[in-house]
């Protein structure tokens, strides 16, 4: 009876030991489910900005969204695999909604859209990965630590767009009042 009970203790205590390490792995995967999803979305609105944008410079972040976000999901769905998690297909209900929602802008008013949006988006994205950052599981750090730096990027790229296309905007007014 001693046996079981001390085997029961010892089970309850390795249990508890375990909990810490199955909350860091159940936040991991859902890290990487969402990276995923965010990648999927930010090559979607690349191809857009490609084919919608105004500017060249907006067409230009767009190739660079598409390219970065196809090289870094890559590696993301690779980690999904090796942490036991289905990867996303599609970007989120809410990224798809954003996506229809800028999609039917043209001209102008596309590049401003889009360029806000991006601002927003990549805040998100920073914050989550910096959250990450600080769970510091080993098996995610390699590609949080490649990932912040470009989207960090991507975030200053945005602003400066969103910049360019609140002046241009200003600019047509002007000339609108003449």
């Amino acid at each position: 009876m001693r046996k079981i009970i001390l085997s029961g203790i010892a089970l309850a205590a390795a249990l508890l030991a375990a909990m810490p390490a199955l909350a860091q792995s159940k936040a991991s995967q859902q890290f990487i489910k969402t990276a995923i999803e965010g990648n999927l979305s930010e090559m979607r609105m690349g191809k857009l900005a490609q084919q919608k944008g105004a500017s060249e410079e907006t067409r230009a972040y767009g190739r660079e969204l598409e390219q970065n976000h196809t090289a870094a999901n890559a590696k993301a769905v690779a980690l999904a695999q090796q942490l036991g998690v289905k990867p996303p297909t599609e970007p989120s209900k809410a990224q798809r909604a954003a996506y229809n929602r800028i999609s039917k802008f043209s001209g102008t008013k596309f590049d401003r859209e889009f360029a806000k949006y991006m601002v927003k988006d990549h805040k998100e994205d920073i914050a989550d990965f910096q959250k990450e950052a600080k769970r510091k599981d080993d098996r995610l750090m390699g590609y949080v630590n490649d990932t912040l730096p470009v989207l960090r990027k991507h975030l200053a790229d945005a602003q400066t767009l969103e910049r360019q296309a609140t002046a241009a905007r200003a600019a047509a007014q002007g000339n609108e009042a003449r």
